[in-house]
């Protein structure tokens, strides 16, 4: 029991010893330098940054797998649900729209193709044909080297 109410005592001693320490100098910097260069404080705001720039590259990566998600899901919704409504049209008397008449499916596969190029970009892989590519692969691709 003793024994351990030294090793207390000693830790006590030391963490008191350690605080005096720090107080002097975090006294003698702020004598030394102005406010904004206080290399205690410094050290301080560049570890935040990097735990800050950290997190954020984390939500990034978070919200381009998200938008990809939210891509792919569109595309096969929207395709899925053009393909019954050229079902439905010749049934109904209705002329099929073609692709140049669908100004909303042109400017949605213009998109998709910009989001593709910006993808394939990131990862520099050009040898993809338009059939062929998954732009899951390519964004995983992007996000790998990236790190």
């Amino acid at each position: 029991m003793e024994v351990t109410e030294g090793i207390v005592r000693l830790f006590t001693k030391a963490n008191h010893d350690l605080c005096m320490l720090h107080h002097r100098l975090e006294k003698e910097f702020q004598n030394v330098y102005p406010d904004n260069a206080n290399p205690m404080k410094l050290l301080s705001r560049i570890k935040k940054v990097q735990d800050d720039i950290l997190t954020l590259i984390a939500n990034c990566h978070h919200l381009l797998a998200a938008k990809q998600d939210l891509i792919d899901k569109a595309q096969t919704l929207l395709l899925q649900n053009r393909t019954l409504l050229h079902r439905m049209q010749p049934s109904l008397g209705i002329p099929i729209t073609t692709q140049q008449q669908d100004h909303a499916f042109t400017n949605f596969k213009q998109i998709i193709e910009e989001w593709t190029l910006q993808v394939t970009s990131k990862t520099g892989d050009k040898t993809h044909d338009e059939d062929s590519v998954d732009l899951n692969k390519l964004l995983f691709s992007a996000l790998v080297q990236s790190n």
